[in-house]
């Protein structure tokens, strides 16, 4: 299908762990007044999931649409049809920068069909200093806020804002830098792919957001405290997860922030009226909504519920009820910008919702994990090898999660529960087993493709400085 949009750009902003209610479009307490307006302006799909449970299970079917394992025995889309492949064949420039997070680099294939790739994951440097922090983030976290006071007063003398960090740990200003300078030079038509990792773990967002999502009553005390019970491993009571969310809603702020750049740029080039914008989480965060902090193997809505907003310049704004999987984000941009979707790409394009408001499929959504003999164990799993294959069936109202390997089986009503805390495996109703008869084959069907392919599961070693940043996101 060809567009009858006047869209000849496209700009796929992806923020690593947002929570779909981490953002004022889906929770109208949170403070994110540029991502916000996008969603005024565009189509909120209400029920997106994520495809997989963290970054690299995940982003195979954000860039490539399809599912994780389903081309290869690790991770990553190397032997996958890639979205900016199609469209780099089509005559658009492309660009993806991405704020270093190892699981998004040429060596996953993620670098496939852009003609400007920046991962800024090299320039770990060689010094002592610059190794240790670059492999242990939560001492750039405490450094940062314990010098947040002298920063602000030095700010204040010199008339500066105090929206840079002291140091750039998400790499937010390299990224965007990069993105905007690639906004000025690149012929039209283009592709701009930007991640954002300041959402992840360790929340260092600058002084100026804490600030302002939590009305300036927070001391910098308290946030080395939380930054240093969960660095020791100590117990987290209420006060500090509350301060840790504080410091993950501001985290999301200086994004929404950067965000905010990105689109003056596009309209001090003239080509706002011409760009589509599309805004979506790679998966959420936990913090302890079932035990446990950051985004381990698990496939409960606060890892799998995501942002996924689509603002086309002159289409109707939208709220979609329908559930809708990432893997829709491909063949939705190509059909945007008038290319034709790969064939072997599995999600199905959104634009006739954005342009028409034609209804979606209401089509259960998948997704996967990958989990060790114990949920926080490391390394982080990377193939179908490294521990049991849990599969998870959405529709509208409920979500059903299957261990393939052991076969255990949790089943949830997620209006009535929708923090999932109530199995209702164990003993269903007749309704209830009707649907686990419903959902169970297809959770079948997706283990087999993904586990029924020909060849051998291959080891790839990462180099030095790849290594480091993965052990910076705590993936060993």
């Amino acid at each position: 299908m060809e567009s009858d949009t006047d869209i000849s750009n496209v700009v796929l902003v992806t923020v690593d762990s947002l929570r779909a209610d981490a953002i004022g479009a889906y929770d109208a307490q949170r403070h994110t007044p540029v991502m916000d307006r996008i969603a005024e302006r565009g189509t909120v799909f209400e029920r997106a999931f994520a495809n997989g449970n963290w970054t690299p299970f995940s982003f195979p079917s954000m860039l490539s649409s399809r599912p994780v394992f389903s081309d290869s025995d690790e991770v990553g889309i190397s032997e996958s049809p890639t979205l900016a492949s199609a469209l780099s064949e089509a005559g658009v420039a492309t660009g993806g920068f991405n704020a270093a997070n190892g699981f998004l680099t040429s060596h996953w294939g993620y670098d496939e069909g852009f003609d400007e790739f920046e991962p800024f994951v090299a320039s770990v440097g060689s010094s002592i200093y610059s190794r240790y922090l670059a492999t242990h983030p939560t001492v750039e976290a405490w450094l940062q806020l314990a010098t947040s006071p002298l920063r602000r007063a030095g700010s204040w003398l010199r008339g500066d804002a105090d929206d840079r960090p002291f140091l750039d740990t998400s790499r937010m200003f390299d990224v965007e830098h990069a993105s905007t300078e690639f906004i000025e030079d690149a012929d039209e038509p283009f592709f701009l792919w930007v991640h954002y990792m300041d959402a992840h773990t360790p929340y260092v967002p600058a002084p100026r957001y804490i600030r302002e999502v939590s009305s300036n009553v927070l001391g910098t005390h308290r946030m080395l405290l939380a930054h240093t019970r969960t660095g020791l491993g100590w117990e987290v009571g209420d006060r500090t997860l509350a301060d840790l969310r504080t410091l993950y809603q501001a985290a999301v702020r200086q994004v929404d922030a950067s965000v905010g750049r990105l689109l003056d740029t596009l309209d001090e080039e003239g080509v706002a009226d011409e760009t589509a914008v599309v805004l979506a989480g790679d998966h959420g965060e936990e913090f302890q909504d079932h035990g446990h902090l950051a985004h381990y193997p698990k496939l409960y809505d606060e890892l799998i519920r995501v942002p996924f907003v689509v603002d086309v310049p002159g289409a109707e704004s939208r709220r979609v009820e329908q559930q809708v999987a990432l893997d829709s984000i491909p063949p939705t941009v190509t059909d945007l910008m008038g290319v034709d979707a790969d064939a072997d790409w599995r999600g199905d394009s959104l634009a006739p919702t954005v342009l028409d408001g034609e209804e979606p499929d209401d089509e259960p959504v998948v997704s996967v994990t990958v989990r060790g003999e114990s949920v926080t164990a490391q390394p982080i799993p990377r193939s179908l090898d490294d521990g049991d294959l849990l599969v998870s069936v959405r529709d509208r109202d409920w979500t059903y999660v299957e261990n393939v390997d052991t076969g255990a089986t949790e089943l949830y009503h997620r209006p009535s529960d929708p923090g999932q805390q109530d199995d209702r495996s164990d003993d269903p109703t007749p309704e209830e087993q009707a649907l686990v008869d419903r959902f169970a084959p297809l959770v079948d069907e997706h283990a087999s493709a993904i586990r029924d392919r020909n060849g051998a599961t291959t080891e790839r070693d990462v180099d030095e400085d790849l290594g480091a940043r993965l052990e910076a996101l705590g993936y060993k």
